[in-house]
């Protein structure tokens, strides 16, 4: 045993490396680790509950909404990962709320947004489950934008709660999974999870990623949504392309199995002389896989690499991810962000994100990158769906007749955290588009190639 895997270990490091893993996460806005959970309605039983009356939250002058927050800055301290900093959340919440209630508010009413940190160190389904509670039966909230809940038994309760969830993290879901819980969970800044497995697999075929004689490992987060999206359609995928993928999976309930399910991967894959690795379920797991794969007698294979994995990581932190883990990586962007620098993409680029940052600068908040906007312009586009949505609306407001809303007017909409738009007529993951993304040795840095594409269906 090296002196590194002695390290991976030892019980204080782990310590360390779980607030790490969960720094790792909440950079992105939260990517979510998914564990078994579900809700106690059906989808029938949902959707009739939506259409009685005003929804919860809801007066004839206001509506109430709870913005879930995550101390990043706190995080950062606590780990010392080098990630920009995201500024004074609450302020920037009450700049949105000043900005939707002098342009009309909520359909006609005020927004009253309510503003609660959520220490997500001590992320538990017990402590969803409280803070679900808190927002439904103590605020009474119409709806919650949610950064930071990574436990599945959040979006159930809320579901069951009449409270519509506008997801601001980087969770992923499938159509499935958001048509189980219609008409309460949207996410205005992310793309849907069966579009882009698609479009990822298509994308490292054409770049080359499959070409060899070295087999495929797949890292892959143990959770329902997740093993049946890799089971029934990323795995007969990776087939058709003439690949047999060796699967990896990762039980990411919390810090002690994640890294025993990332280091047995990590020497399964090794021993079989698998030389590529791609990553299918969280942004928790590419970064530290990379870490643990290194102290395998420095197992470096070629890592595929999307928005999910965080990729801003591992350019900013080479301390803990050596820039030669980096050389030829490549997939799919779709979350500026935590993508590429300003150098490589201008920010702001685009109307929906330059309105977003001039309703910020209005309050006087300005920020010094886009990365360090990653949590406000998905705050940004909640608020302007979700106004979008009531504005529209021609009697009671519930979530029922806001998903009728943006059924029709959703293709308006253009989210400010990522390009394209596939609300809409169903639709209830409002990013759209991607670029290729690839490594640039040259400018030391993630680069997007190529034009904006569609995701596949």
């Amino acid at each position: 045993m090296t002196g590194k895997q002695s390290w991976f270990r030892d019980r204080s490091a782990l310590v360390r490396l779980g607030a790490v893993v969960g720094a790792l996460a909440l950079t992105v806005a939260g990517c979510g680790t998914m564990m078994p959970g579900g809700n106690t309605a059906s989808g029938t039983d949902l959707a009739t509950q939506a259409t009685a009356g005003p929804g919860p939250g809801v007066t004839d002058d206001a509506v109430k909404v709870v913005f879930v927050a995550v101390d990043l800055d706190a995080v950062k301290k606590f780990t010392g990962f080098n990630t920009a900093s995201v500024g004074d959340q609450e302020a920037q919440l009450q700049a949105l709320e000043d900005w939707v209630n002098d342009n009309g508010g909520i359909g006609g009413r005020e927004l009253d947004a309510v503003f609660r940190l959520y220490d997500a160190q001590a992320d538990s389904p017990a402590a969803e489950e409280q803070l679900c509670n808190q927002i439904t039966q103590d605020d009474q909230a119409f709806a919650v934008v949610m950064t930071g809940q990574y436990q599945t038994n959040a979006r159930p309760c809320y579901a069951d709660r009449q409270t519509l969830v506008l997801d601001a993290s980087l969770y992923a879901m499938s159509t499935d999974y958001l048509e189980e819980y219609s008409p309460y969970l949207w996410t205005a800044s992310f793309p849907e999870y069966t579009a882009f497995v698609n479009s990822y697999v298509e994308v490292l075929d054409e770049q080359g990623f499959f070409e060899g004689e070295e087999g495929i490992g797949v890292v892959a987060a143990d959770s329902p949504v997740n093993r049946d999206t890799i089971e029934n359609l990323a795995v007969p995928l990776l087939k058709e392309h003439g690949i047999e993928p060796e699967v990896a999976w990762v039980d990411t309930t919390d810090t002690g199995t994640l890294f025993q399910g990332l280091e047995q991967g990590a020497i399964t894959f090794r021993s079989k002389a698998i030389e590529r690795v791609m990553f299918l379920g969280g942004s928790r797991m590419a970064s530290v896989f990379a870490t643990v794969a290194g102290s395998q007698d420095g197992f470096k294979p070629r890592y595929a690499i999307s928005s999910f994995d965080n990729p801003s990581f591992f350019v900013k932190n080479p301390d803990t991810i050596p820039p030669d883990i980096m050389d030829g990586m490549v997939g799919i962007g779709f979350h500026p962000p935590q993508d590429v620098p300003d150098s490589q993409f201008p920010f702001p680029t685009g109307e929906a994100e330059t309105a977003c940052v001039d309703i910020y600068s209005a309050a006087g908040i300005t920020f010094e990158s886009r990365e360090s906007a990653r949590v406000a312009l998905p705050y940004c586009d909640a608020v302007r769906l979700l106004k979008m949505g009531a504005d529209s609306i021609d009697g009671d407001l519930n979530a029922a007749a806001w998903a009728q809303a943006v059924d029709r007017v959703g293709g308006d909409f253009q989210s400010a955290s990522g390009p394209g738009n596939a609300l809409g007529g169903g639709g209830r993951a409002a990013i759209g588009g991607y670029r290729v993304l690839k490594y640039d040795e040259t400018v030391e840095n993630f680069v997007y190639v190529g034009d904006e594409v569609p995701f596949d269906e």
